[in-house]
């Protein structure tokens, strides 16, 4: 699938997700939404993947919505499409596995979005973020949405409405990025936090995702009660006794995701 504007692979209980629309900065296409979208669902079903990595060929993780593309779309069909470009909001907050964004260059607009939607993300020091899209006399609502679930609104109105750029440090210390690296040590540091994770308790990882994840559009007592059963439908499984047995005898557990 070299060709694609979507490659995937598997090694080690990992799913990568590589954006390859590189001569044209990873721009959102309507071929590349539906090949992410469908790339997302496919690791989500697949046994042998417990974490996903979505990462970028070319210089920039994703500069957002491919505006030459947006511009060939017809009005009646305008709603249609910009659903499709907010598509990967949806699916990532409903699968089962955690996803990583592995961030270098510009990751601007809906590719910052991409980004936010991310369970994790581990992000070169030299890359810029930003909701751009209000400088072309747009506005990044479909990015805001996961902005503001992560960092409340007055701060995500101050990006969507400014349009400002921002480092990775500086999305560090919002809490939009876990870990930031030397450029070059992007690709290490990102399979060790993803090998740590595929190395846990694939039922207990997808536990954790839905317990969390699944009490988003919650009340707090709905959400806590959400936790309440997810967990107890963790407790029940093989794999939560074999933890618990594995830790008592100070050996390493045998997961048999049932």
């Amino acid at each position: 699938m070299g060709n694609s504007e979507i490659i995937i692979e598997k090694n080690n209980h990992k799913g990568y997700i590589t954006l390859n629309r590189a001569a044209e900065n990873n721009a959102f296409s309507i071929d590349f939404a539906v090949l992410l979208n469908q790339a997302l669902k496919d690791f989500d079903n697949d046994d042998e993947v417990r974490v996903i990595i979505i990462r970028n060929n070319g210089k920039h993780f994703s500069v957002g919505i491919d505006l030459k593309v947006l511009e060939s779309v017809e009005d009646e069909k305008l709603p249609e499409f910009i659903a499709l470009m907010d598509m990967h909001n949806h699916t990532i907050a409903n699968m089962k596995k955690p996803v990583i964004s592995s961030v270098k260059g510009y990751c601007v607009a809906n590719g910052a979005g991409l980004s936010f939607a991310c369970d994790l993300t581990v992000a070169a020091q030299s890359a810029v973020f930003g909701t751009t899209a209000v400088n072309v006399g747009l506005i990044c609502t479909g990015p805001g949405i996961p902005l503001t679930k992560n960092i409340g609104k007055k701060k995500a109105m101050e990006m969507v409405l400014l349009g400002e750029r921002f480092t990775a440090h500086m999305m560090h210390d919002m809490g939009l990025v876990n870990w930031v690296v030397p450029d070059e040590e992007l690709e290490k540091k990102t399979d060790e936090i993803a090998d740590a994770i595929a190395a846990k308790s694939p039922l207990a990882v997808s536990a954790g995702k839905r317990g969390i994840s699944g009490s988003y559009d919650m009340g707090y007592h709905a959400a806590i009660d959400n936790g309440t059963r997810v967990f107890a439908e963790l407790c029940a499984t093989e794999d939560a006794a074999e933890g618990i047995r594995a830790f008592l005898e100070k050996r390493k557990a045998e997961w048999k995701l049932r």
